[in-house]
């Protein structure tokens, strides 16, 4: 039985936590063959990542090359990803000869996006999300890819559905979406050409105290602006079981490649969870709009068969995620915009 905190303290805590490997991980990494490399490791999700295969291979005994691609990295980030004994190098991928210098690693995770603001760029949007893909997918076409997806490829699904699944008819709303798509299609062209194994991860939404979908709503209910109904349901995943299906998809990679979706168990009610929130910060939420009969939804029955359940519930992200806010811990200040049903970030 997996034991968590009741409340995590601070950064560190929470670092550590959703970079802990499952024995699971472990495991797989001990069977891996190859060095490890993630393009755009300084997102939201990319240091954690890389940090739990650094501490799976070191729990495995065995030595892995782990290297972390970046345009930027700030210089604490920096310094967790040396003493995690992660190499990194700086420099655009969208500079085809500095992806070209690359060396070519057993296995790669793409992590590159652009959703904050994709609205605001849309020919940066496309490039980002589906040309580089196509460069990545020509470049490391001997190698075993995971590369990041979305939800926001299917279409708005009634909640009785259970939420949509890896065999649904995409319908990409708007162009962040299609150029997510687009991501899609080039890496599933390149495994098709080139038998690249691959394994696509379809995510909707990935949580922890920092942002994500709880975070969005628990600010609003503790500074008293109304909560949105608009998307009136929604999925969420711990980072830390997020990261953990996602490296354990390496050993699932194939020719045709694989698609995933990867979200918790729950389809959640904004409602219900703004009012949960209004219970732990001792004030009564305000709503504005109302439900829509459908929502963006994944059903996550294949990952789940292929990796387990997740190992945190969303009703303890949800006390955490309170007991951080009401401490004033530290945001990354980037919302999520899930309530938007436009296609519009």
């Amino acid at each position: 039985m997996v034991e968590f905190p009741e409340k995590i303290e601070n950064e560190e805590q929470l670092e550590e936590l959703i970079s802990r490997p499952t024995n699971e991980l472990v495991e797989m990494i001990s069977r891996l063959e190859g060095d490890i490399m993630f393009l755009g490791i300084t997102g939201k999700i990319g240091p954690s990542l890389a940090m739990m295969t650094a501490r799976a291979c070191e729990m495995a005994g065995i030595s892995r090359r782990i290297m972390g691609v970046s345009r930027h990295i700030d210089p604490g980030l920096q310094k967790r990803l040396d003493n995690a004994g992660i190499e990194t190098v700086r420099g655009d991928l969208l500079d085809t000869e500095f992806l070209k210098r690359l060396p070519l690693f057993k296995n790669v995770f793409f992590l590159a996006g652009m959703k904050f603001g994709s609205g605001e760029n849309l020919p940066l949007t496309w490039a980002i999300n589906s040309y580089l893909p196509a460069l990545v997918a020509e470049h490391f076409r001997n190698s075993r890819i995971v590369a990041f997806s979305t939800g926001c490829v299917y279409e708005l699904v009634p909640v009785a559905t259970g939420g949509s699944v890896e065999t649904d008819i995409l319908i990409a709303n708007g162009e962040y979406a299609q150029s997510c798509l687009g991501r899609e299609r080039m890496f599933e062209y390149g495994s098709s050409r080139y038998g690249t194994k691959s394994a696509l991860i379809r995510l909707n939404y990935s949580v922890e105290m920092r942002y994500g979908v709880l975070v969005d709503i628990a600010e609003r209910v503790k500074s008293r602006f109304p909560v949105d109904l608009s998307m009136g349901f929604f999925n969420v995943i711990w980072q830390g079981d997020l990261n953990n299906y996602v490296i354990r998809s390496l050993e699932h990679a194939k020719s045709p490649a694989l698609i995933l979706n990867v979200t918790g168990q729950e389809i959640l009610s904004v409602r219900e969870v703004a009012t949960e929130f209004g219970k732990l910060f001792g004030t009564e939420p305000l709503f504005e709009n109302a439900e829509a009969p459908t929502a963006l939804l994944n059903n996550s029955s294949r990952a789940f068969e292929l990796f387990g359940k997740p190992r945190v519930t969303a009703r303890q992200i949800i006390r955490w995620t309170a007991d951080w806010i009401s401490r004033d811990g530290r945001l990354l200040g980037k919302p999520t915009h899930f309530e938007a049903r436009n296609g519009k970030y």
